[in-house]
């Protein structure tokens, strides 16, 4: 519906003298805008939540941030505008310019964003203090990355997955953690970059939990398949020499002293049944133990990790940051509190990495990253 109104509001009080004796240049102007009408509904037809070939859609999403949205964007404010003048009993009419520099604006965010801001990658290197750290792991450096998305990394992306990797073990950290979504919906999609993903590898080994994307919340297929889509999953997590905790524990140990690895289910499933269960994933593990606990999504940090566990540190990604910054302004903030960065609550922390892929491949004031943490020993 905004396509048509943008076209038509445009061609009506612009276009429509200069168009009025030629067929052509109608037929010229309103050409991209059912270009992308019939690719919207071609789209809708998809079994899916995404066809298994993703450039189908980030193509889409490109031509609709050149071809659409800018348009949009102006008869939008041109309209608003013109109500204006009518209301002021002006001529000039501001909406015009300020719908020009704003449609520019936001065509430069699409192509700066899917061809630079997704190539970008950001090492956070960060120190956090807890006053009941074992002394043995003051030091202890965990590498943090999220939202793999590697069917995204297609064709010649599959580089910048390959130089995200080496970072990551650049890091030469004693353990990395993946915090989930290392697939757009199927398993097929990790096949041709399972000897990147190997390569990683740390002193105390690689941890990982499922996201949202890893169980079967984005197919319609027979409920056998998308069960057994869910265990190969994990299957090639295992393989890859990962550690994959299911509502598990595991304990690091450095002589008589130790901290607990924890992973807990995803918590933010919509056709899937809810799996997370923090009593379960803590279960054994004493009042007093250090706990850094993995949780894909960091939505229920305030309202159940903080009240039924002692989790000091918790690690989430889900939220890409947003993946968009426009003038320091996070259009995410609007519908999520906790979604990028440090957030403490008296002693415990919560801290959600911007990740480093996304279904949709663009970013803009979010740059893609890895965090590299290190534990110390308050004094």
């Amino acid at each position: 519906m905004m396509t048509v109104f943008s076209y038509w509001y445009l061609e009506k009080r612009y276009l429509k003298k200069r168009f009025k004796n030629s067929k052509v240049k109608r037929s010229l102007w309103w050409a991209p805008g059912i270009f992308m009408m019939l690719y919207t509904i071609y789209l809708s037809f998809t079994k899916n939540f995404l066809p298994d070939d993703i450039s189908i859609v980030n193509r889409y999403l490109f031509l609709l941030g050149i071809f659409v949205i800018p348009i949009a964007i102006y008869a939008i404010c041109s309209a608003f505008g013109k109500a204006w003048c009518i209301i002021r009993k002006t001529k000039k009419n501001w909406g015009n310019l300020i719908g020009f520099f704003l449609a520019l604006y936001s065509m430069y965010v699409v192509i700066y964003g899917s061809t630079i801001g997704i190539r970008k990658l950001e090492i956070n290197r960060m120190e956090l203090a807890f006053k009941d750290l074992p002394d043995a792991f003051d030091g202890y450096r965990i590498a943090v990355f999220a939202d793999a998305h590697v069917g995204t990394f297609t064709g010649s992306w599959k580089n910048i997955l390959d130089r995200d990797i080496d970072s990551i073990n650049a890091q030469k950290a004693d353990a990395i953690m993946f915090l989930g979504d290392i697939q757009n919906i199927k398993p097929s999609e990790l096949y041709p970059v399972q000897d990147i993903l190997m390569k990683l590898k740390a002193k105390d080994g690689v941890f990982s939990v499922l996201g949202n994307h890893d169980y079967n919340d984005y197919t319609n297929e027979d409920p056998a398949i998308e069960a057994a889509n869910e265990r190969e999953v994990i299957s090639r997590e295992i393989q890859f020499g990962w550690n994959v905790l299911r509502n598990e524990h595991f304990t690091i140990r450095r002589g008589n002293q130790s901290i607990v690895f924890a992973g807990e289910e995803s918590a933010c499933l919509k056709k899937s049944e809810p799996k997370r269960d923090i009593e379960k994933t803590l279960e054994g593990v004493s009042d007093d133990a250090f706990v850094v606990l993995m949780q894909h999504a960091p939505l229920v940090w305030r309202d159940d990790i903080l009240p039924k566990s002692n989790a000091q540190l918790t690690l989430s990604g889900h939220t890409h940051g947003g993946q968009i910054s426009l003038f320091g302004f996070r259009p995410i903030s609007l519908t999520t509190k906790e979604y990028l960065g440090l957030y403490k609550e008296d002693d415990r922390m919560l801290f959600v990495t911007a990740g480093i892929g996304g279904v949709v491949p663009l970013r803009f004031g979010i740059s893609p990253e890895i965090a590299v943490i290190t534990l110390r020993k308050a004094k």
